[in-house]
Formats: C-alpha cells, sequence, structure tokens
C-alpha cells in the first residue's frame, strides 16, 4: 500500500514514472560526485599529513633556535634586532571550484624579491642561532599558508561529502523506494479497474445475449402458436 494518498490515474503513474527516472538519474550523479569527492578528500588528508609534519617540524627546529639565542643574547639586544622587520609579506585569497566546492587558494608576494632581505638587525651583535630561527621561519612560510589552505579546503569538502551522502541516502532509501512503492499501488489499482470493467462487460454481454435468446424464443413460440391456429382452421369449416 501506498504510503500516502495518490490518484490511481494514468497521468499521475506517467508523473512518477517520470520522477522516478529523475530520482534514479540524480541518485547516481550524486554517487558519482560523492565518490569523487572523497577521492579528493583523502588526496588532500595525505597531503595535509606530510605538510603538518614539515610544518611542525620547521617551527620546532624555529623555536629551539630562539631558546639558544635568548639563552645567549641579552633581552634588550634580541628586542632591538626583531623591532623592525625589514620584509613585508602581502596575502592574497582566492577560491577555486572542486566537485560545486569553492576551496580557499592561497597566494602570497613579498616586498623585496631578494629572498636574503630577512634579517632586520646587524650581524655584530646577534647570535647565529638567532639567523637560524629567522631563517627557519621564513622557510616554513610557504609550507605553513599551503597547509592553511589544505586543512580548509579539507574541511569544507568533509561538509560537503556528508551533504551528498545525506542526500544519496535520502534518494536510495526515502524517495526512490517510496516512488516505485507508489508506482505499483497505481499499476495494481488501474490493472483491477480493468479486470472489474471487462467482468462488468462481460456480464452485460451475458445479459444482453440472454435477452437476445428469450427474445427469439418467444418470438418462436409466437411464430409456433400462429402457425397452429391456422392449421385448425380449415378443418373446422
Amino acid at each position: 500500500m501506498a504510503k500516502k494518498q495518490v490518484n490511481p490515474t494514468r497521468m499521475e503513474l506517467t508523473r512518477l514514472k517520470r520522477k522516478l527516472v529523475t530520482a534514479i538519474r540524480g541518485h547516481k550523479l550524486l554517487k558519482d560526485k560523492r565518490d569523487e569527492l572523497m577521492r579528493q578528500f583523502l588526496d588532500l588528508v595525505r597531503e595535509n599529513k606530510v605538510l603538518r609534519e614539515k610544518v611542525e617540524a620547521g617551527i620546532q627546529a624555529a623555536n629551539k633556535n630562539f631558546v639558544l639565542a635568548r639563552a645567549g643574547m641579552a633581552d634588550e639586544v634580541l628586542n632591538v634586532a626583531m623591532m623592525a622587520p625589514s620584509q613585508r609579506v602581502y596575502l592574497e585569497a582566492g577560491e577555486r571550484n572542486v566537485m560545486s566546492v569553492d576551496i580557499p587558494v592561497f597566494e602570497y608576494k613579498t616586498r623585496s624579491a631578494d629572498a636574503n632581505n630577512i634579517y632586520s638587525y646587524g650581524f655584530a651583535f646577534t647570535s647565529s642561532d638567532l639567523d637560524g630561527a629567522v631563517k627557519s621561519l621564513s622557510d616554513v612560510l610557504p609550507d605553513l599558508l599551503k597547509l592553511a589552505e589544505i586543512e580548509k579546503s579539507c574541511q569544507l569538502m568533509a561538509a560537503e561529502i556528508e551533504k551528498t551522502r545525506r542526500r544519496v541516502n535520502a534518494l536510495e532509501h526515502v524517495m526512490i523506494p517510496e516512488l516505485q512503492e507508489n508506482i505499483k499501488y497505481i499499476t495494481m489499482k488501474l490493472d483491477e479497474n480493468e479486470r472489474s470493467t471487462q467482468i462488468r462487460l462481460m456480464k452485460v454481454k451475458d445479459m444482453m445475449l440472454e435477452e437476445a435468446i428469450e427474445e427469439r424464443r418467444e418470438k418462436n413460440a409466437r411464430a409456433t402458436r400462429v402457425s397452429g391456429s391456422s392449421v385448425e382452421a380449415p378443418q373446422e369449416m
């Protein structure tokens, strides 16, 4: 029995069949989209793992060098050395569409194209550990931005995968079975109505045949009586 009230008409049956074809096609497309999103998501997760390990190693090395530099330098000298940075970074954020998901794309530019223009101090009163810390942070910056881009992309793709999965499940377990059940119900109703119509027509036909036979019998009986009376009349004369 259909879960909701539907009109058992041929027009409704045609409409539901079209809707079922569209639902099946949409289900296939959504499944393909979900599978492709999962594939790209897993690629991003693997890339994220490698980048995170690399970034954490770079930051750990920078922190270690900063600790050594602070241990070998006076706080006043360290604060003066890091007071006025000589390099500036300009970050530009864009978007890239991947399977209907707008993932961020980060690009950065530096004020100076010289890769060695990262030291904002002279080398006379600073230690080499401070140089190593600054260099480590400078080297880890591109990977850090790439890591932020990939992690945000993973979050957005995970949300889209969950949304697509819910849609696929709704189509597969709710909408398509309900449409199939309604189509089956209407088909059974139409077949039942057709059988009932045929039975009624057969009964009407039988009744008409019986009436025609009865009428012919009566006609024959009348003709027999008329012919019998016409034969007896001359004998009496």
